[in-house]
């Protein structure tokens, strides 16, 4: 098995964080090593120059650990000394990626081409270990519920409260598979997130017709809540003043992609005492979450080709738990099923199933 980790560069520097995922990484190394026997698989550790951005895609080439002070920076490495990563991929049968930058769409992608696991772990943390400790055949299970109910949705319809008022957002479930991430990965040809737990699926993008999701997205950022209007499952417009208002305009007019709704996401953790730590990998996994940019690792249709470039390429989270954005609270979350029967997932934040 390959523990993978991403290194900086001249583009993107290290930070304290980063530092000391290497070292955990270097840990977990030892500790498999010293119990590689009773395991059955030997351990590596392997590098590779970071993506710049979270879910871009690998280089091609990357670098097995000979032992050794840990490089700080890509830079470090011999180029003569790298590896394709396609010969990586091909005789590695379990990843566990804790990487800065998240490499959960490139590694689903390999993942059908190749018959590997990986756990992709983007920003993790030493706060994410109890996370890892959790009943996850429960967690499991929990998904799977949620699952079944996106796969039998043709519609998913949000109100938000928020200091503005009220907002409503309809999206567009029909043609699509939803996707379970309960942190089991039993099957080779699989990657996905861990810590997990949630269900989440794509909506539809308008391939063969329009695109139904429409309605005013609000996401905050500090103390300003940004309103987004989306049209075919785009945000296409920002409605609100302010600076961030202002840079995530711009956002969309240099980067149309950014604005794909490219996931609706639910997270089951905070039933399970987890709360969120300020990283993503975590945090979407407490409860709903909408992703902007790209969606084709996940099932849809927009992918690295729609961007200006590898370094432009984004999938984004916006979380919806009070503690990362107090002031914009979804209200209620119902689903149309495909006989046209409403079920309400939400209310207040809070689910209102019953998942027994």
């Amino acid at each position: 098995m390959a523990i993978l980790v991403d290194l900086p560069d001249a583009t993107v520097p290290d930070n304290k964080d980063w530092a000391a995922r290497r070292e955990i990484a270097a840990d977990w190394l030892g500790q498999l090593t010293t119990h590689q026997a009773e395991l059955g698989m030997k351990p590596v550790l392997a590098f590779y120059r970071n993506a710049h951005n979270n879910n871009g895609n690998l280089p091609d080439r990357c670098w097995i650990h000979a032992g050794g002070a840990l490089p700080d920076t890509v830079d470090e490495l011999d180029p003569a000394r790298s590896i394709p990563f396609a010969d990586l991929f091909a005789s590695i049968p379990i990843f566990l990626v804790p990487s800065q930058f998240s490499a959960t769409a490139p590694l689903k992608i390999a993942a059908k081409k190749y018959p590997f696991r990986a756990a992709t772990m983007g920003g993790f943390c030493a706060a994410m270990i109890p996370a890892l400790r959790l009943d996850y055949t429960e967690v499991n299970r929990r998904v799977n519920y949620l699952k079944d109910k996106l796969d039998r949705a043709t519609g998913a319809d949000f109100v938000f409260a928020h200091p503005g008022g009220e907002s409503a957002l309809h999206l567009d479930l029909r043609f699509r598979a939803a996707h379970a991430s309960g942190g089991l990965l039993p099957k080779p040809g699989a990657a996905g997130n861990l810590p997990s737990g949630e269900a989440y699926i794509v909506p539809y993008e308008g391939e063969s017709e329009p695109s139904r999701s429409a309605g005013v997205l609000p996401v905050q950022f500090g103390s300003e809540v940004v309103y987004y209007r989306i049209e075919h499952n785009k945000a296409v417009e920002v409605l609100s003043q302010g600076p961030v208002s202002a840079q995530e305009a711009e956002k969309l007019r240099r980067e149309p992609a950014y604005g794909n709704m490219a996931e609706l996401g639910l997270g089951v953790l905070a039933a399970f005492g987890i709360k969120p730590i300020g990283k993503v990998l975590l945090d979407e996994k407490l409860g709903a979450h909408i992703a902007f940019g790209r969606s084709d690792h996940f099932g849809g249709q927009v992918g690295p080709q729609d961007f200006s470039g590898p370094d432009a390429v984004i999938h984004i989270d916006r979380v919806y738990v009070p503690e990362m954005q107090p002031d914009v609270v979804v209200k209620r979350l119902e689903l149309t099923m495909e006989d046209g029967r409403p079920l309400t997932l939400m209310r207040d934040g809070e689910y209102v199933v019953d998942f027994n």
